[in-house]
């Protein structure tokens, strides 16, 4: 499964057809259209007012529209980013609040239902609302100044309205806050935008925890698939241990000694978990809708569970660059939106914050980027932290021992645009909320059973305090210690500073299970299954200026077996890191911010090596002459993907068409997806020539390795000779590996002139699954791009103002717009553009420039 974009696919109305083509004549056709697309766009030159400041606030922009904000005291700096923020990006953000509230049918009627009914039943907003009160007070007032920016905006732009709820007052939605607002005005007329609250910015950590979770799909799948009649060792077959043995993990020894980790003592290998239970009384085709369900869930970032995708971030030391000094690099990939994910901007005021990066509109602070003294970056450490409990339960009780407690229950009004409100009541015990009620099938099934959700994001937690830490850090203490409260999600962090220090550190709230090891679903009856804590910070993997000069991080295992708390065993099987590895070996020191660039679009095909020989040495009688040609082009080829590569396009359409064979047994629903884990499944299959796997489980002959490999081959053959001819040399990788960046809201809606109005072109692009170029793809639905490299970040301890960026788009949110989508040919061509720190550079550079006045 890769990540599920957000979609709207239930607008696919006759009538909002016709909505469509007249909102499209209007905005295209009439004389209002250049006032209609152009009338919410940023104001970026000469003074605006801006109440509540202290005193004004200049932001300045270059050439694609990124803003640097320059301001006295810190209030006023976050008054002025979530001021910004509005002005590119409130319809984002407004939407953004709604899903993780669980009142996306607000927006969007009755076909979100299930989508809110899912949010509400794990209640993220509702412990977005706890963690206000915990935070320190600086970063309560650095929220309460952000939101203040936000509604300031709104306010200069938008008339007063008072809400339907008849809780207060609002702001009128219209076109001149987004031309969004203009579409859903068609069929949601009543709509009032609400105040923006420091709650709304600390729900979307929510959206970034859930998207970022671990393993949990994995854990149904196994349920299911045993369910359905897999033996356990069947299972255990697709998903195979994590090949230390080829693959380096993050950091390469260490042990905890005396509480605390030491990254030079050892110790033997830890002895296996004990094994949750293996059967669940829950049928197959329940635990299929609880994965439908949860997978339906708008993913605003990416959902991690696509196999092969997350990050690459890697740090070097100054004893092998160019410089002398360290140099950082970071790429988290996500699912890909127009606007992307990210805003690049910079921050600045002489309260102590000077920095510069990328940021999340609707959250205060920069989230990936670096200050004057140290840089950082992110990748998903991807640790098991929820885990999947089959509860006993009678009437609103639920087993716990020999004895029962009862389940707590609230009721939750979902608001239906154009039509009437749901009322909905969720369930919880001790180890969350029942999911399984938000479920209608799953509610039906098992009887007395119900599914319960242990996750670490729905304890309130200190995760925008670490933020705001990681801002103002300026050494390796103060980076750990901001590191300390990033709680959720989970994270590695690599890290480099000024002086010549490079580092790694694993935060996050990960638990401690008393019994299993969270690989499949366990007894809540059981108390020896409850989780008995959290590891402590001071456990948790970390390095400072390690002996061979580099950190690498790019999703797979954090550490070797010797480690004794168990993080997870679902890495990412570590085929990107390895190659990262391997290119900064090759470098042989003296590395550049030019070096690295390259290596970020490096586009190699790790597991190519290990299958094209199986595929040459498999019998194929009398194959014609396009097979030959097309057997031929994997003869020489560099295993590089890049978008007019032959080779590419061959061999990716033989490994689709060979997991779909293989596989078969697995059903549409769990299709091979083709990503590293699969690398590792089939490279174990190669060597067992009579598996049971490689036999078609639809054909009375009973069919063995080669045979699988002489078919997908031929098949591949046949496909691409249907869809770009019969001569093997002009098939070309971005023909069929496409990528179309789609607005998150709009994009997907099937009314083709809507989708006009908001996605971008059609484009051919390189790189693939499981490779540094992280394009992928999923190969149970074909080679369209699922997940990219949101954006790429080069910093340059030596000179800070000769760092490098890029994103997946553009800055502004607004559509038409000339920084909308800007960036988007220098991203897919592996360019970047200058990453500008030097107060005089901005200045000189800038191309507008706006006081914010009191």
């Amino acid at each position: 499964m890769k990540p599920p974009r957000l979609l709207l696919r239930r607008l696919r109305t006759t009538a909002l057809w016709l909505l469509g083509v007249v909102t499209v004549l209007a905005v295209v056709v009439a004389g209002l259209g250049v006032w209609s697309v152009r009338r919410a766009f940023a104001t970026v030159d000469g003074e605006l007012t801006l109440s509540g400041l202290s005193a004004p606030v200049t932001v300045r922009r270059d050439a694609y529209g990124i803003p640097q904000l320059y301001a006295k005291t810190s209030d006023d700096l976050y008054r002025a980013q979530g001021y910004v923020h509005a002005q590119d990006r409130f319809w984002e953000m407004d939407f953004r609040r709604h899903v993780t509230a669980g009142r996306v049918s607000e927006l969007f009627g009755a076909s979100q239902l299930e989508t809110d009914k899912y949010l509400r039943t794990m209640g993220w907003r509702r412990v977005a609302e706890q963690e206000l009160a915990l935070l320190k007070p600086e970063s309560q007032q650095a929220l309460r100044a952000y939101a203040d920016g936000v509604n300031a905006w709104l306010a200069a732009n938008a008339d007063p309205a008072s809400l339907p709820s008849g809780q207060g007052e609002g702001f009128a939605a219209s076109g001149a806050l987004s031309l969004e607002y203009s579409l859903l005005g068609l069929q949601n007329s009543g709509y009032v935008v609400e105040r923006w609250t420091p709650t709304d910015s600390l729900a979307w950590l929510k959206a970034m925890a859930w998207d970022l979770r671990g393993n949990m799909e994995a854990e149904i799948r196994r349920a299911a698939l045993q369910a359905e009649g897999l033996t356990k060792e069947q299972v255990d077959q697709l998903y195979p241990a994590y090949p230390m043995d080829r693959n380096l993990p993050i950091v390469t020894g260490g042990v905890v000694v005396n509480g605390a980790f030491d990254a030079k003592a050892t110790a033997p290998a830890a002895p296996p978990a004990t094994p949750a239970p293996l059967a669940t009384p829950l049928a197959a085709t329940g635990l299929r809708d609880l994965a439908d369900g949860l997978a339906a869930l708008p993913g605003l970032m990416g959902n991690a569970d696509g196999d092969g995708i997350g990050s690459n971030s890697w740090v070097i030391s100054g004893k092998l660059t160019a410089t002398g000094k360290p140099i950082l690099a970071n790429d988290p990939h996500l699912s890909p939106s127009q606007p992307g994910i990210w805003y690049q901007m910079g921050l600045h005021c002489e309260c102590g914050v000077d920095v510069a990066g990328f940021s999340f509109s609707g959250v205060p602070g920069v989230v990936i980027g670096h200050n004057a003294k140290i840089a950082w970056g992110f990748t998903n450490l991807d640790p098991d932290v929820i885990d999947m409990y089959l509860e006993e339960v009678d009437g609103d009780k639920v087993k716990v021992g020999d004895g029962w407690e009862p389940l707590a229950g609230r009721q939750e009004v979902i608001k239906v645009a154009g039509g009437d409100d749901v009322t909905i009541t969720v369930r919880t015990g001790r180890h969350g909320p029942l999911l399984s009620d938000a479920s209608e099938s799953l509610a039906k099934l098992g009887g007395k059973y119900a599914v319960a959700m242990r996750w670490t994001a729905l304890d309130p937690g200190r995760t925008a305090d670490a933020l705001f830490a990681l801002n103002k850090a300026g050494n390796w203490t103060e980076f750990r210690a901001a590191a300390a409260q990033f709680e959720v999600p989970a994270q590695n962090i690599v890290y480099a500073d000024v002086e010549g220090n490079i580092g790694y550190q694993s935060p996050g709230r990960i638990p401690v299970r008393g019994a299993g090891d969270g690989k499949r679903f366990a007894p809540g009856w059981d108390k020896a299954y409850d989780w008995t804590g959290f590891l402590p910070f001071e456990q948790l993997p970390s390095v400072l200026n390690p002996d061979r000069g580099y950190v690498v991080t790019a999703n797979q295992a954090v550490i070797g077996d010797q480690y004794q708390p168990h993080l997870t065993d679902d890495w990412s099987y570590g085929y990107r890191s390895q190659r990262i590895y391997d290119m900064i070996e090759a470098a042989g020191g003296k590395i550049t911010v030019e070096d690295v660039q390259k290596q970020q679009f490096d586009n190699r095909n790790g597991f190519a090596p290990t299958l094209i020989p199986a595929l040459q040495k498999a019998p194929r009688p009398a194959p014609s002459q396009v097979e030959k040609n097309a057997d031929a082009l994997l003869a020489d080829w560099d295993y590089q993907q890049g978008e007019d590569s032959a080779a590419a396009a061959y061999y990716n359409a033989v490994w689709k068409n060979l997991l779909g064979l293989t596989f078969d047994e697995l059903g549409a629903d769990y299709a091979a997806d083709g990503g590293d884990r699969w690398f590792e499944v089939v490279r174990g299959l190669l060597n067992k020539p009579d598996d049971k796997w490689w036999d078609v489980k639809g054909t009375p002959a009973v069919e063995k390795r080669d045979d699988m490999l002489a078919q997908a081959m031929s098949a591949a053959v046949k496909e691409l000779s249907e869809a770009q001819g019969e001569d093997p040399a002009q098939w070309r990788w971005g023909a069929m590996h496409t990528l179309t960046p789609t607005h998150a809201t709009f994009g997907e809606s099937g009314i083709g002139p809507i989708e006009w109005l908001f996605n971008r072109d059609t484009v051919g692009v390189s790189g693939g699954d499981a490779i540094v170029n992280a394009t992928g793809w999923s190969a149970g639905e074909g080679y369209e791009v699922d997940a990219v490299p949101s954006m790429r970040m080069i910093v340059n301890l030596a000179n800070l103002d000769d760092s490098r960026w890029i994103q997946l788009t553009g800055n502004s949110g607004h559509a038409f717009h000339e920084h909308y989508a800007d960036q988007f040919e220098l991203w897919r061509t592996g360019r970047t553009l200058p990453f500008r720190f030097d107060k005089a550079t901005i200045e000189k550079e800038a191309t507008a420039t706006l006081v914010l006045q009191p």
